[in-house]
């Protein structure tokens, strides 16, 4: 549970009324938000194809993200009375309006990407080990030859 008067909540509200970026990006953060944003972009979706199209993403999480999205007025839950009762899920105007968005922070990632695999891959291969030979001084190795 937070306190909503703790010092670190009341900064978090400041800085979501005072910065575009930050209020942003806490509507999209979250380890699944963006690819559910994603998955909606072009098409509804029902939520077992919402499910199979997310791997690695747990019933619970989705269905609390999905929560969130709708919250924060990003997705829309479209139930249709018919049974056994079917339920999409859609983009909003403000939904659709973070597409193009989502696409700049996508194509910026895929190219940090790229860069990211290359330095990991190098890291990855050990390097030559060299070791530094001092040159010996002619006095010195006469002093041993003695």
């Amino acid at each position: 549970m937070r306190k909503e008067n703790s010092t670190n909540a009341l900064n978090e509200r400041k800085l979501h009324i005072d910065c575009g970026i930050a209020h942003t990006l806490s509507l999209i953060s979250g380890r699944w938000k963006a690819s559910i944003l994603w998955r909606l972009q072009d098409t509804k979706l029902r939520y077992n194809e919402l499910k199979k199209a997310i791997e690695g993403i747990s019933e619970r999480v989705l269905v609390l993200q999905l929560r969130e999205l709708e919250n924060d007025n990003l997705v829309k839950r479209v139930i249709y009375p018919e049974v056994p009762p079917r339920v999409e899920y859609e983009l909003t105007p403000l939904g659709l309006s973070m597409v193009a968005m989502l696409r700049h922070i996508s194509d910026w990632g895929i190219l940090h990407l790229k860069e990211a695999a290359k330095k990991e891959t190098a890291a990855a291969i050990p390097e030559k080990t060299t070791i530094a030979v001092k040159p010996i001084k002619k006095a010195a190795v006469l002093a041993i030859a003695r």
